[in-house]
């Protein structure tokens, strides 16, 4: 890794513009208040990208094995949260 490659969240601050709607704005003022903006949006563009990560984790997945099995899906589901299984439950 070169001295200026960072993994998210690793690395110094850099500032920059980001234009959000008034009613986003809004309500991550009304949860972090006016100075927890920068902390927030840090937060939610890591949690992001991992999903992003996650998807294309799948798609090779399915690429390679095809789409899992929904029943199978749903009774992993269960077992981890300790509810029955749904029937016809979609992955």
């Amino acid at each position: 890794m070169a001295d200026d490659d960072f993994l998210p969240g690793d690395g110094p601050s850099s500032g920059i513009s980001v234009s959000l709607t008034a009613g986003t704005l809004q309500a991550i003022r009304e949860r972090v208040g006016r100075r927890g903006v920068s902390a927030y949006l840090e937060r939610a563009a890591q949690r992001q990208i991992e999903r992003d990560n996650l998807d294309e984790l799948i798609a090779d997945f399915e690429k390679t094995h095809g789409p899992a099995d929904a029943e199978a899906v749903a009774a992993k589901r269960a077992k981890l949260t300790g509810s029955a299984p749904e029937s016809g439950a979609a992955a």
